[in-house]
């Protein structure tokens, strides 16, 4: 019989993002995030591709970031309301870690495989904060699917792209609980 490790399990059991706008400073420091990011990239990674890299955003960064959000929503014909929600995706964040996909080509391991990969570090970057008392969210947005935004803002390269953007923050309000799945209503159990 395996030894279960309780308080861990306990801890994805009640596990709950924290909403980025109840997320202010301060934000871990540089020495804080390394533990963070070093459990978040003890990811699945089939054939040890290692298809994504991080991009940590500091308060300057975001600054700039959301000054990139206002022409981009009008290029893509955004509304105001659409346009001032991506803006304070970035202004009001007081740290963030975008996690890029980074296609590798190998036939053994197809790319849906690689894009799993990544969203399992965005999944454990979230986790790790949250385990670190810190507040977190994984967030993505129409700004972050913009191909211009990206190449601008983040300077990724054509092959790159975006598995969501983690937000981390002290918290300062805790959320409500919300609705779970009724496991009973998504989980068929097959014995042969």
């Amino acid at each position: 019989m395996p030894l279960p490790n309780t308080p861990v399990l306990e801890f994805l059991q009640s596990r709950r993002s924290r909403p980025a706008k109840t997320l202010s400073a301060p934000a871990p420091s540089r020495e804080e995030l390394r533990p963070i990011l070093q459990a978040a990239l003890r990811c699945p990674d089939h054939g040890k591709l290692e298809p994504w890299r991080l991009i940590v955003l500091e308060r300057p960064a975001l600054q700039r970031l959301a000054g990139l959000v206002a022409p981009c929503g009008a290029r893509l014909g955004k509304d105001a309301a659409d346009i001032a929600k991506a803006t304070g995706q970035f202004a009001d964040s007081p740290l963030a870690v975008a996690v890029i996909e980074v296609q590798k080509p190998l036939p053994k391991v197809p790319p849906i495989e690689q894009s799993y990969s990544a969203g399992a570090v965005c999944l454990g970057l979230l986790n790790a904060a949250l385990a670190s008392g810190w507040g977190a969210n994984w967030l993505s947005g129409w700004a972050s699917h913009d191909r211009e935004f990206l190449t601008t803002g983040l300077q990724l390269e054509a092959h790159e792209k975006l598995a969501g953007f983690i937000h981390i923050g002290t918290e300062t309000s805790a959320p409500p609980e919300r609705p779970r799945p009724d496991m009973d209503e998504i989980i068929t159990w097959m014995a042969d």
